[in-house]
């Protein structure tokens, strides 16, 4: 009701990254239902910026009496369009990723970004380009597709994914 009224919100935040409870207060801006997740996009004030909040990591929520800062819709675009997945700001990579024959025919089908570029090749494979920011939800993508993917670019993201590979080999190895 506080994004429909326009009224800011007063909350505290459990983030899972750090197992952190912070009192924050936010302008909320719209709701995201994005992968089977609610999410509220919000102008944090404590870190003066817009933020992305997993709905069932509010432990609890108060409406204030004064009125939310508004972004225009062009704002909140700029902001959560550019990057890959449910991590947000400016796309300041590009990753690269070949698809075997086998694995084309399902990937050519989806969209994993607005900007995405895809290339088809003579042997079948397919080369899908997107922009991302933050490399988290993106190397779970990858990796769902297995030894039917290979990242061509940048040289970053494929180490992160031989690390993870590395780690995972250590659990079943």
């Amino acid at each position: 009701s506080a994004t429909i009224r326009r009224r800011s919100l007063n909350i505290a935040y459990h983030a899972r990254s750090s197992d952190e409870v912070t009192e924050r207060e936010l302008s909320p801006q719209r709701l995201v239902h994005y992968r089977d997740n609610w999410y509220l996009d919000a102008w944090c004030h404590l870190r003066e910026g817009l933020r992305t909040f997993a709905l069932d990591s509010i432990e609890s929520v108060k409406t204030l009496d004064v009125p939310a800062k508004s972004l225009s819709q062009s704002e909140l675009d700029e902001h959560y369009s550019s990057a890959y997945g449910i991590f947000s700001g400016k796309a300041d990579n590009r990753a690269v990723l070949r698809f075997d024959a086998e694995r084309a025919r399902w990937v050519s089908k989806e969209q994993w970004h607005p900007h995405q570029v895809c290339q088809w090749h003579e042997d079948g494979s397919y080369v899908l380009t997107v922009p991302y920011n933050n490399p988290t939800e993106l190397v779970m993508d990858i990796l769902r597709h297995g030894h039917h993917v290979e990242v061509l670019e940048p040289k970053g993201l494929r180490e992160q994914v031989v690390e993870e590979i590395g780690r995972m080999q250590a659990i079943y190895g």
